[in-house]
């Protein structure tokens, strides 16, 4: 989904080529489209009945993006204001079903009971660094085994520390994004 002049677009599946609009909210960041659509041919075969979790959720990008393309349900969680508010509109827009919209911080979030999902995207504000902080989290039970996690960072910062059962699948670089899909095995 660009957000050329305010909007996102839905890449591919059922929603394919509808302009969204984006809230006006400072640091917001979607993930560009030729990003999305290499993931998104990354997990094309996971995709159909997945539970997955937008864990920054800001403009709903990624999770809006599953949902398109087969995903049974994504839960989006966001905590400004103004994006909550955006992605509400735009989810009833689509009339999107299985999406439910959680506004609170994701670290609050993941402190909860563990609700394992299929597929999780991490893309957390890059000044903020919390892509290790929510990684440690997701450990705790948040990924089904044989799950997927993705993990979007400014290039120049550190790999995430990942659990011993998770393994880089994939890892590219476009601009100064760097971005990461782990598959997750059996805990020992």
């Amino acid at each position: 989904m660009s957000s050329h002049s305010g909007h996102i677009r839905i890449i591919g599946g059922q929603w394919a080529r509808r302009r969204l609009p984006v809230a006006p909210v400072p640091g917001l960041r979607p993930t560009g489209d030729r990003m999305r659509e290499t993931l998104f041919n990354w997990l094309q075969f996971e995709l159909p009945g997945a539970r997955v979790l937008d864990a920054f959720a800001g403009t709903g990008a990624l999770g809006l993006e599953a949902l398109s393309r087969g995903a049974a349900q994504a839960v989006f969680v966001e905590r400004h204001p103004k994006a909550v508010r955006q992605l509400q509109t735009n989810l009833h827009t689509l009339k999107a079903q299985g999406a439910q919209l959680v506004h609170t911080d994701t670290l609050r979030y993941l402190g909860g009971a563990p609700e394992p999902f299929d597929i999780i995207f991490v893309d957390p504000p890059f000044a903020e660094q919390l892509q290790q902080a929510v990684v440690e989290r997701l450990a705790a039970g948040w990924v089904r085994p044989g799950g997927w996690v993705y993990v979007e960072q400014p290039r120049a910062q550190a790999l995430p520390q990942v659990p011993d059962h998770w393994s880089l699948h994939r890892d590219k670089a476009a601009g100064q994004v760097r971005y990461l899909l782990y598959h997750t095995g059996e805990a020992e």
